[in-house]
């Protein structure tokens, strides 16, 4: 057998790390499409969450322009918005740009990872092409593993088993291989419905401590908060939010969400996310109360809009090609 160093063993895991999110990232779904933030954190409003979801997801760079600037392409950018050029962004204006920046997003991701799995284009990508890329750095270490493999190791087999089912979900025609549309869905889940029943177990699998299938109140509420010390009292967000699994979470009141409870929960029926931050960020900008929006009433709410860690609509900004 080849003889591997423990240095090499050390280098390859380092690699496979970089390479993978860590296993207590890979969450499935943060209950929003739009955004990775929760819109109230703490019972005080994320401007975070208004960013991501007018912006999209890679607007790092946006911390390198200065505000002016910022602001004259936040106004360029208006202008865009504005469908009909009436000088006025209103409810179905925004929406549909919200709608454009997320797809955006996914468009984007889906186009760097099939050039990744698949660099040679072809109609599909095989189940094992990509457990090669991705964890195949398991198999080198399985040949060197002593009796006691590390956590993190259980949790990127975990995280393969995972994503193993997932695919075969996205697989509609069960050839193991998954075209551009079934990647798709593989890598985004929440924006399938057919994919909804996975997202589903997901979420239950991370949120559900002991393993019985359900959430109870403080899995759920520990999801979001960790209590400091033994007798700290709970900050009032928390007491509302156990009012909320109780009185509208738990709909057959036996102390726990199962798996339609929190089906209904994250991916409610009926619930437009680009529509209600639409609506949010229109409240909150529209100072003469009108029901839209004016170029100087956005510019003048930028912090709302835009603010200094945009993500997605930050590169935006950046894009020469839309300026």
């Amino acid at each position: 057998m080849m003889f591997v160093s423990a240095m090499s063993i050390c280098l390859l895991i380092n690699y496979a790390v970089s390479a993978i999110p860590k296993p207590e990232e890979k969450r499935v779904l943060d209950h929003d499409p739009l955004s990775h933030a929760q819109h109230y954190q703490n019972d005080e409003h994320n401007k975070q969450y208004d960013h991501e979801a007018f912006l999209g997801e890679d607007a790092k760079t946006f911390d390198q322009l200065e505000a002016d600037e910022s602001r004259r392409r936040l106004g360029l950018i208006v202008d865009k918005i504005d469908g009909d050029n009436d000088g006025f962004v209103n409810l179905s204006e925004l929406k549909a740009w919200i709608q454009y920046t997320q797809r955006r997003y996914i468009d984007d991701d889906v186009n760097r990872q099939w050039k990744t799995h698949n660099p040679n284009n072809t109609e599909k990508v095989h189940w094992d092409t990509y457990r090669k890329n991705v964890y195949g750095f398991l198999d080198e270490l399985a040949s060197h593993e002593t009796d006691h493999p590390s956590d993190e190791h259980f949790s990127y087999r975990a995280m393969m088993k995972r994503d193993r089912r997932r695919w075969s979900i996205a697989d509609r025609d069960g050839d193991d291989e998954l075209t551009r549309e079934e990647f798709t869905d593989f890598l985004h889940p929440e924006e399938s419905r057919h994919m909804r029943d996975v997202v589903v177990t997901e979420t239950i699998e991370d949120i559900d401590k002991d393993s019985d299938g359900k959430v109870s109140v403080e899995e759920y509420i520990g999801d979001m908060y960790r209590q400091g010390e033994p007798d700290e009292e709970e900050p009032d967000w928390v007491k509302h939010e156990r009012e909320t699994f109780t009185n509208f979470r738990d709909k057959n009141k036996d102390g726990f969400m199962d798996n339609q409870e929190v089906k209904d929960w994250i991916t409610p029926a009926d619930f437009d996310h680009a529509e209600a931050e639409a609506r949010h960020l229109i409240y909150e900008a529209d100072s003469d109360a009108d029901e839209k929006l004016t170029k100087d009433e956005i510019i003048e709410k930028y912090d709302l809009f835009v603010g200094s860690q945009a993500t997605d609509f930050g590169e935006a900004l950046t894009r020469h090609d839309e300026f």
